[in-house]
């Protein structure tokens, strides 16, 4: 009887692992997408940037909102700041809101300038 309360116990733990380790996965994949955009964005403006990193959410299902998640530009830089909760089942039965926080400060490159011939 103890050896099965032990693998019911083991079994809790790898499925919460899981769990959470699946939804930390899709926030590392997340935000590495919007680093890439916001970095090589080029001359698009604020609001493609905006359509782009949203276009991502969706994608990696990650539910961010125009009062979550805020992009600017300054000067030479891009700065996606944000947060987020994601329900994640941890326990079977036990929902836990896991908060995530998106903080993104890069420089902008314009690919078409890496490409020119230096002079």
């Amino acid at each position: 009887m103890r050896t099965l309360i032990k693998l019911a116990i083991v079994a809790l733990i790898a499925n919460a692992a899981w769990r959470v380790g699946n939804a930390y996965l899709g926030y590392y994949r997340f935000t590495d997408a919007v680093q890439q955009a916001a970095h090589y964005r080029g001359d698009k403006s604020d609001a493609q940037i905006h359509d782009r990193v949203f276009a991502l959410a969706s994608q990696h299902d990650i539910a961010v909102t125009d009062d979550t998640l805020t992009i600017r530009s300054e000067q030479n830089r891009t700065i996606v700041e944000g947060a987020y909760t994601q329900p994640i089942e941890v326990i079977p039965g036990v929902v836990y809101n896991w908060p995530f926080a998106i903080h993104i400060d890069t420089p902008i490159v314009d690919p078409l300038k890496l490409d020119s011939p230096i002079r």
